[in-house]
Parts: C-alpha cells; sequence; structure tokens
C-alpha cells in the first residue's frame, strides 16, 4: 500500500478553505485505499487562511499545515513535495473544481500503474468540462503550441489535478524554475521530454467563476517560460 501526500496550495483562501478540506477529507476516508495525509500550503496569505488552515490540521488527524512566507503556488508546491517523504505527491487546487471522482484513478496511475507522472486533463475523451468559450480556445490552444514547439504529445497542462512518485520529484523539482503557474507546464515537459513515463486522466471540471487567475496574462507568462526551455539541456532531467 502506497503513502500519499495530498498538497492544496493556498493564497487568500478563508471563504472557501475550510469547506473544500473537509469535502476532500470525507471524499479520501471513504474511496483512496492507501495511506494519506492532506497538507494545506499556505504561500503568504493575508487573511485568516493559515489560522483556519491550523485550526484544521489540529481537529483532523491526517492534516497538517504549512506557512511558506513567500508567495508563488509552485513555489508551495515545490517545497511541499521536496520535504514529503510519501511514495506518490499529489495536489489538486482548493476550489475542487475538478470532480474527486477521478483522484483515486490519478493516484492508481502512478502508485500501481507504473507511471511516473499522472496529470488531469479536461481535453479529450473520457472528459466533461463547463467554461467560457474564453478559456476553451485558449487551452486549447496553448496546448497546441506546446506541442508544436517541443515535439510533446501535451493533452493538458495546467488542470490543477496531478500526482507525481518520490524519484521522479527528486530528480526534477530541483530543476523547475517558475514559482507561479507556468509551474505544471515545465514539470510535464521535463518529464516527457526526458524519459519519464506521463500519462493523462480524464476528468470532470467545473470553471470557477470566482477564480483570480488572470488567464490571458498567464498566458503570456507561461509564453515566456516556454521560450526560455527551448534551450534547456533535457540530459540534466533524464531518468535514471
Amino acid at each position: 500500500m502506497a503513502s500519499v501526500d495530498v498538497v492544496l496550495p493556498v493564497f487568500n483562501e478563508e471563504q472557501v478553505l475550510e469547506r473544500s478540506v473537509r469535502t476532500l477529507h470525507l471524499f479520501l476516508t471513504d474511496n483512496l485505499h492507501h495511506d494519506w495525509r492532506i497538507v494545506i500550503a499556505d504561500n503568504g496569505s493575508r487573511d485568516r487562511t493559515p489560522e483556519i488552515a491550523r485550526s484544521l490540521s489540529t481537529e483532523l488527524e491526517e492534516v497538517e499545515a504549512w506557512h511558506i512566507p513567500e508567495a508563488g503556488r509552485g513555489r508551495a508546491l515545490t517545497r511541499a513535495w521536496l520535504d514529503s517523504n510519501a511514495d506518490v505527491l499529489a495536489y489538486m487546487d482548493i476550489d475542487l473544481s475538478t470532480d474527486l471522482e477521478a483522484f483515486p484513478r490519478l493516484v492508481s496511475a502512478v502508485a500501481d500503474q507504473g507511471n511516473d507522472i499522472a496529470a488531469g486533463t479536461r481535453l479529450g475523451p473520457g472528459t466533461e468540462t463547463r467554461r467560457s468559450l474564453k478559456r476553451e480556445v485558449l487551452s486549447r490552444g496553448f496546448v497546441l503550441i506546446i506541442n508544436l514547439m517541443f515535439g510533446a504529445r501535451m493533452r493538458d497542462t495546467q488542470c490543477g489535478f496531478k500526482a507525481i512518485n518520490r524519484a521522479a520529484a527528486q530528480k526534477l523539482l530541483p530543476l523547475v524554475k517558475d514559482t507561479g503557474w507556468f509551474w505544471d507546464t515545465e514539470l510535464l515537459l521535463l518529464g516527457a521530454k526526458s524519459g519519464w513515463r506521463v500519462t493523462f486522466v480524464p476528468v470532470r471540471w467545473v470553471e470557477d467563476t470566482d477564480s483570480r487567475v488572470k488567464v490571458v496574462s498567464t498566458i503570456l507568462k507561461d509564453m515566456k517560460g516556454m521560450i526560455r526551455m527551448r534551450g534547456f539541456d533535457w540530459s540534466k532531467s533524464r531518468k535514471p
């Protein structure tokens, strides 16, 4: 039986944190047949998020609260995953936009099926997605550009629903330079282009209309990240 750490990166999430953690805790108790722990990775929140996280960690045995002073979702995930001793390291967005029904399949893809990295995909067969036309077009276009630039076969890079085994995390995460939203794409590219087994798990996903993600500016930053990675020496991330 594998051990699983589920990291929730949070920044100023006092409105949804408690509800989402309790929902996830109940789901994992009933549906995940592995040893598991929820890690709330606060990165620089200025509201009551750290206080709520500490309260939940005191009440719920399987919940831990970490505070990282600097903002940056990717930074929080890298630190939480590198400091973990779990066999499988996973994360999901705190709004739970991705249906939790897919989470046991995501974990199983790494823990039981021999994949090094598993990522949720909102595109392709078996998926069900509700989001604005603008986000749909931008998402599909972004994946197309990635595949053309790098000769990759990505299905989705920005779905906040991923898992990785500890060996891959220890090798790849020190090479990931981005600390924000491009972190996901960079990690997947490092894995896919360097011989690690990467798979995609279809999910049901509903857009959070209250999301603070600025889609267009985020994609522009991602494009800069892709240009940077064109010169990367892939031998540095090669699977042993």
